[in-house]
């Protein structure tokens, strides 16, 4: 039996690279995975949970962070459409349990390969085994950027760049900036407020504006 033709259609939009697999092989591979729609908010696993397959992102935007015991969270990176997540993958091939947390960021449409599905793609389709190793390495080289940032950078000069990287208008809180930068709050608010002092951004409820990017990115050279 066929695919539903908006999930199949849906699917080969955001991921091409299933458009090799024979029609057959697609249509079994669709009969197995679980499409889902969460809202935002939403927790799709936790340090500890078993990982129960590979969550392949259709639209919407999934966060995953390391939130320390006193409840510090650091963004590691965000799986948007058409990416899936490399930390499931490396839980499914390293046969361990999640050791971050996921979050809806924004509604979500997912579908998760089960596992078995996952592991006989690595093994015998090229083009899904180079798609996910990809993605492995641009997760890593962020996470490598996100350890310099947090290690060696300040975290004002770090600000501006958030702000210009997200600008011109962030809708974001203070907090979840400053989760974003693995700081707290106090801080980031009283960086803002010193940033809208000197022109570059305005402040409003739960939005930033950047009103001078130039200045934003010569700060952040420092």
């Amino acid at each position: 039996m066929s695919a539903p033709a908006p999930l199949r259609q849906a699917l080969l939009e955001r991921f091409p690279v299933f458009a090799s697999l024979p029609e057959a092989r697609l249509d079994a591979l669709l009969a197995a995975a679980a499409p889902r729609r969460v809202r935002a908010g939403t927790r799709l696993f936790e340090p500890g949970m078993p990982c129960t397959g590979f969550p392949l992102v259709l639209d919407g935007s999934v966060r995953i962070s390391k939130v320390s015991p006193g409840g510090r969270e650091i963004v590691l990176y965000r799986a948007g459409p058409g990416e899936g997540c490399v930390l499931s993958g490396s839980c499914l091939l390293g046969q361990v349990d999640y050791g971050a947390e996921g979050t809806a960021e924004t509604d979500v449409t997912l579908l998760t390969l089960p596992p078995q599905a996952f592991d006989e793609l690595i093994l015998q389709h090229a083009p899904f085994r180079r798609f996910v190793f990809q993605m492995v390495g641009a997760r890593l080289a962020e996470v490598m950027e996100l350890v310099d940032e947090v290690a060696f950078k300040r975290l004002d000069t770090r600000l501006a760049r958030l702000l210009v990287q997200r600008g011109p208008v962030l809708q974001a809180t203070h907090q979840g900036l400053a989760d974003e930068l693995g700081s707290v709050r106090v801080f980031v608010s009283r960086l803002l407020r010193s940033f809208e002092e000197r022109g570059w951004v305005r402040l409003e409820r739960e939005r930033v504006s950047v009103l001078d990017a130039k200045a934003l990115i010569e700060f952040s050279k420092a």
